[in-house]
């Protein structure tokens, strides 16, 4: 009978314990979305240097997660490839294309057999994803010069299109 009561008390000890648990005021509600501020996070490029998203602030950013494995990302990479041609002379204007391979080799093999110039950063790990709370993979997030995600796309886009051209130059005004 003694074990039953402590067990019952340690049970409701427990869940009173984690009813009490709750967001700390400041703390992030879940992953950022659209009209939210974008959370900072730290990959590197494909030759080990890092970058932090904090640094491109002042930026327009098209923040993307992908995977050599992953045929829509593979589908929409001809599409980035232009997109980075288009402005890779725009200080304002950065790609982050951050892949999530676990094999840093596989990435590297890919992008030169592809013949793409565009930089491409590595997240084995999946922290930064983590991050984004991505579901999937393409997942981007196009970010304002304030930090501020104008857009979340799920799947793969056509990056050259007239209207994603015009959204990206309005946010680049």
């Amino acid at each position: 009978m003694k074990k039953k009561s402590l067990l019952c008390i340690s049970l409701l000890l427990c869940l009173a314990l984690s009813a009490c648990k709750g967001k700390k005021e400041g703390e992030e509600k879940g992953p950022p979305e659209k009209g939210m501020a974008s959370v900072d996070i730290t990959v590197h490029d494909l030759e080990g240097k890092t970058i932090s998203l904090s640094q491109l602030k002042g930026k327009v950013v098209v923040l993307n997660f992908w995977a050599t494995w992953c045929p829509p990302c593979r589908e929409e990479m001809p599409s980035m490839e232009a997109l980075y041609q288009k402005y890779k002379e725009n200080k304002e204007f950065v790609m982050l294309l951050v892949s999530i391979d676990e094999n840093i080799d596989t990435v590297r093999e890919f992008m030169k057999t592809n013949n793409y110039s565009m930089p491409v950063y590595h997240d084995p790990n999946k922290e930064a994803g983590s991050a984004y709370g991505i579901t999937g993979v393409p997942e981007t997030f196009l970010i304002d010069k304030k930090g501020v995600i104008s857009e979340k796309i799920i799947g793969p886009a056509d990056w050259m299109k007239p209207d994603v051209i015009d959204f990206i130059n309005g946010l680049l005004k």
